[in-house]
C-alpha cells in the first residue's frame, strides 16, 4: 500500500511526466497490462486494489459501449475483436482474484460488498434472481443474436469480395478513382472481411464468459459453504448468507460490465455504414415519419381510457407523443411549401460534350472478356454475375489495362489517361473499336471461345483453324480451338488468348497515338514534376526560352517517332541548348534526338547486341534532299510518286523478310535527310523507326540487312 500511496502522491509535474511517458509507449503499456492479467490469477490482491480494478472494469465497459454507439461504420472500431478478448480475460482474472479473497477471508472489498448489500438489498434470493436474469439476457438474447449476425456478415462479406473488387477495378479504369484511392478501397474490403471473421470468433468469448460466470457462482457458493461450516465452524444459515451474498455481489459486479460489452458487440456487428453516429441515426429515422408518432399517441390515449389502467401514465406519455408528432408534421408541411422549385431536368448535355481521350467499344459477345470470363457470350447464354467473376482477373482486359498503363509509363514516360470501356450494339458480337479523342484509331475482331495462334513463318506446319491476321501487327495467324493449343505450340505457333490480343492491340494503338494523347495539362504536370527536382533548369527554359506549348510540340514530336520522354530533365536540357542555335521546331527536335540517342538505339538493338538496319543508297538520299521545299510551316519533301512508291516497295520487302527472321527493321539515313525520310514513310510504316548515322553510338555494332536503291 505504501508504493500505491507513493504513486498517487507524486507531485503534479512528476505525475504528468509519468503519464506522458506511458502514453508515448502504448505498446509497452498494453504488453505489461496483458501480462498483469495473467499475474492476477496467480498473485493474491489486496481488497483495495481489487476495488480499483473492478471500478476500472466497469469504466472500460462503459467506454466500449459508448464508442460502439459513436462509430459511423464497423471498421472505425476494428480493434474491437481483440479488445473483446482482453476485456473477457480481465473479467475472468477479476473473478479468480475475488474468489480467492471470498474463500480465504470471507470478504472481497467494498465494491463487491456494496453490490451484494445495496444493489439487491442484502437479499440472497433477490440477488440470485437478478444475477440469473442478467446472465440469461446476455447469453440467450444478446450473445446469440450478435454471434448469428457476425456469422452471417462474415459469410456475406466474403461472398461479396469479388464483386466489390471488380467494381473498384472498373472505377479505376473509368477514371473515377486514382490508384491510391483504389488501393485504399481494396484494403478496406480486406479489413472488413477480416473484421467480421474475427467478430464471428470473438462473439464466442462473450458466450463462454456467461457460462463461466454461472459456474463460478456455483463453485463459490458451494466452496464458501464448505469452508464456513467445516473450517470456521459457522452455522449453515450464516455461512450460506455470508458467502452466497458475497458471491452474488461478485457476480453482479462482473456481469454488469459483461452485459455492457456484449451489448456493444451487438451494436458493432449490426451497425451499417452511416454519415453520423447511432444517436443521430435513431433520432433522424424515428422522427422521419411524424404520422407514426401521432398514431402511437392516439393509441396510448385510447388505452388510458380503459378502466383499470393508470390514466396518468398513459395520458402523459400519449400527450407528449401527440404534441411531438403534431410539431413534426407542421415542420414537414412547412418545408414542403417552401421547398425550392425543381431544377430543369439534366439532359446529359455536359456529359455528351465530354470526349474520352481513349476508349474501347465492344460488341456484346466480348463483354465476358472484360473480366476474364472467356466463354461464348451469345444472347442465349447468360453472362456470369459480377459476384462470381474473379476480381481483377489478369486474364481479362480489365485486369490487363492497369499493366498496360504502367508499362507504357515506363516505356514512353507518359501517364496514359483512363481507358473507358463501353458496349456498342452497333458493332458485331465479336468486334471492337479503339477510339482516340472520339475518332476511330483501330478496330479488330476476336473469337472469345478460341485462341489466336501466330504463325512462326512461311514454312510453318499446317494446323486446323480459321485463317486470320493479328489485329495489332497484321501478322498471319489462325483462330484455333483450345483443344488444339498443345499441337500449335509443338509446331512453333505462338498461342495468345483473346483478351491478350485485344490488350496488345490497345497497347500498340496507344503507342502509335501517344503524341495525340499528350495534352497541354499533361505537359504542365510533367514539367512541374521536373521543377521539383531541378528548379533551375525549368526556370531557365520556361517562360524565357520557350513556352509550355513549345515543350508540348517537342514532346509530341518525340512520341510520334516512338522516342521515350521518361528522362524528361535530359530532354528539357537538350531543348534549352538547341534553342541557342535555332528556333525551328524540326531542327530543335533533331538536336534533342542526338542528346537521347543512346537510349533510342538501345531500344532497337537486337538480342545479339547488333543493330540490324535498312540503309538508303546515296543517290536516294540526294534525291530526297533535292526534293525538300521550304514552306511557312517548315520544310517538307516532295518526291515524284513513282520514285516514292519504289522506295516504299523495297522497304516493305526488306522489312517483311527481317520480321520473318524475328528482327525488328530499322531504317538508317544521313542526318540531313532523316526527318524527311521519316515523313515520307510515316503513313505506310507508322511504327518503323528511322535513325541517323549521327545517332548511333560507337560501341553499338551495325549490320546492314538491305539497301534501298532506285
Amino acid at each position: 500500500m505504501r508504493s500505491l500511496g507513493t504513486i498517487i502522491a507524486l507531485p503534479p509535474p512528476v505525475s504528468a511526466l509519468f503519464l506522458r511517458r506511458l502514453i508515448s509507449q502504448p505498446d509497452l503499456v498494453v504488453a505489461a497490462g496483458i501480462i498483469g492479467l495473467i499475474a492476477m490469477m496467480l498473485v493474491p490482491l489486496p481488497p483495495v486494489v481489487l476495488d480499483l480494478l473492478l471500478t476500472l472494469n466497469l469504466a472500460l465497459a462503459l467506454c466500449i459501449i459508448l464508442v460502439a454507439m459513436y462509430v459511423t461504420e464497423p471498421l472505425d472500431f476494428s480493434i474491437f475483436p481483440s479488445l473483446l478478448l482482453v476485456a473477457t480475460l480481465f473479467r475472468l482474472a477479476l473473478n479468480v482474484s475475488s474468489t480467492r479473497l471470498v474463500l480465504l477471508h470471507a470478504q472481497a472489498g467494498r465494491v463487491i460488498e456494496a453490490f451484494g448489500n445495496f444493489v439487491v438489498g442484502g437479499d440472497l434470493v433477490v440477488g440470485l434472481v437478478v444475477f440469473l436474469i442478467l446472465v440469461v439476457i446476455q447469453f440467450i438474447v444478446i450473445t446469440n443474436g450478435a454471434g448469428r449476425v457476425a456469422e452471417v456478415a462474415a459469410r456475406f462479406t466474403l461472398d461479396e469480395m469479388p464483386g466489390k473488387q471488380m467494381s473498384i477495378d472498373a472505377d479505376l479504369n473509368a477514371g473515377l478513382v486514382d490508384e491510391a484511392g483504389a488501393r485504399k478501397r481494396r484494403k478496406n474490403i480486406e479489413r472488413e472481411a477480416d473484421f467480421y471473421g474475427a467478430m464471428d470468433g470473438a462473439s464466442k468469448f462473450v458466450r463462454g464468459d456467461a457460462i463461466v460466470g454461472i459456474i463460478i457462482v456455483l463453485i463459490n457458493i458451494l466452496g464458501g459453504l464448505a469452508i464456513g461450516v467445516l473450517r470456521m465452524h459457522m452455522p449453515v444459515a450464516e455461512a450460506l448468507h455470508r458467502y452466497a451474498l458475497l458471491t452474488v455481489g461478485d457476480g453482479l459486479v462482473t456481469q454488469i460490465p459483461a452485459l455492457l460489452i456484449s451489448t456493444a458487440t451487438g451494436l458493432v456487428v449490426t451497425r451499417a455504414a452511416s454519415e453520423q453516429n447511432m444517436g443521430g441515426d435513431i433520432l433522424a429515422q424515428l422522427i422521419a415519419q411524424p404520422r407514426a408518432v401521432l398514431i402511437a399517441a392516439v393509441l396510448l390515449l385510447c388505452m388510458g381510457m380503459v378502466p383499470g389502467l393508470p390514466k396518468f401514465s398513459f395520458f402523459l406519455v400519449g400527450g407528449l407523443a401527440g404534441t411531438g408528432g403534431y410539431l413534426l408534421l407542421q415542420k414537414e408541411q412547412h418545408e414542403a411549401v417552401h421547398e425550392p422549385a425543381p431544377k430543369a431536368p439534366d439532359l446529359g448535355f455536359d456529359s455528351a460534350l465530354v470526349i474520352d481521350r481513349i476508349g474501347i467499344q465492344v460488341g456484346y459477345g466480348l463483354i465476358g472478356l472484360m473480366d476474364g470470363r472467356e466463354s461464348d457470350a451469345s444472347p442465349n447464354r447468360p453472362l456470369a454475375s459480377a459476384a462470381s467473376s474473379p476480381s481483377a482477373n489478369p486474364n481479362g482486359l480489365l485486369g490487363r489495362i492497369d499493366g498496360i498503363r504502367r508499362q507504357l509509363a515506363t516505356d514512353l514516360g507518359i501517364v496514359v489517361p483512363p481507358i473507358r470501356i463501353r458496349d456498342d450494339i452497333g458493332l458485331g458480337p465479336n468486334e471492337y473499336v479503339i477510339r482516340v479523342r472520339g475518332a476511330i484509331a483501330a478496330r479488330g475482331e476476336v473469337r472469345p471461345a478460341r485462341l489466336l495462334a501466330l504463325s512462326p513463318g512461311a514454312d510453318a506446319a499446317e494446323i486446323p483453324g480459321e485463317d486470320t491476321r493479328d489485329p495489332a501487327f497484321e501478322l498471319p495467324a489462325k483462330w484455333i480451338a483450345p483443344s488444339e493449343r498443345i499441337l500449335a505450340e509443338a509446331r512453333g505457333y505462338t498461342v495468345i488468348e483473346p483478351s491478350a490480343v485485344m490488350a496488345t492491340h490497345l497497347s500498340e494503338t496507344i503507342k502509335r497515338h501517344a503524341d495525340d494523347l499528350l495534352s497541354l495539362q499533361d505537359v504542365h504536370e510533367l514539367v512541374e514534376r521536373v521543377r521539383g527536382q531541378q528548379p533551375a533548369l525549368v526556370s531557365a527554359l520556361i517562360p524565357d526560352g520557350a513556352t509550355l506549348s513549345d515543350v508540348q510540340r517537342l514532346l509530341r514530336g518525340l512520341l510520334a517517332e516512338g522516342v521515350s520522354i521518361r528522362d524528361l530533365p535530359a530532354v528539357l536540357e537538350a531543348m534549352l541548348d538547341a534553342l541557342r542555335f535555332t528556333r525551328k521546331p524540326d531542327e530543335v527536335l533533331e538536336i534533342v534526338r542526338l542528346a537521347v540517342a543512346p537510349a533510342i538505339c538501345d531500344r532497337y538493338r537486337h538480342s545479339d547486341d547488333i543493330l540490324h538496319v535498312i540503309t538508303l543508297d546515296p543517290d536516294v538520299e540526294r534525291e530526297v534532299q533535292t526534293g525538300v521545299v521550304e514552306t511557312e510551316r517548315g520544310s517538307v519533301c516532295a518526291l515524284e510518286p513513282r520514285f516514292l512508291q519504289e522506295i516504299i516497295r523495297q522497304v516493305q520487302a526488306a522489312s517483311e523478310r527481317m520480321l520473318s527472321e524475328g528482327i525488328e527493321p530499322v531504317i538508317l539515313a544521313a542526318p540531313q535527310v532523316r526527318r524527311h525520310v521519316r515523313g515520307l514513310l510515316a503513313r505506310s510504316f507508322p511504327r518503323m523507326p528511322v535513325l541517323s548515322h549521327a545517332e548511333i553510338p560507337t560501341q553499338i555494332e551495325v549490320r546492314q540487312e538491305a539497301v534501298v536503291a532506285v
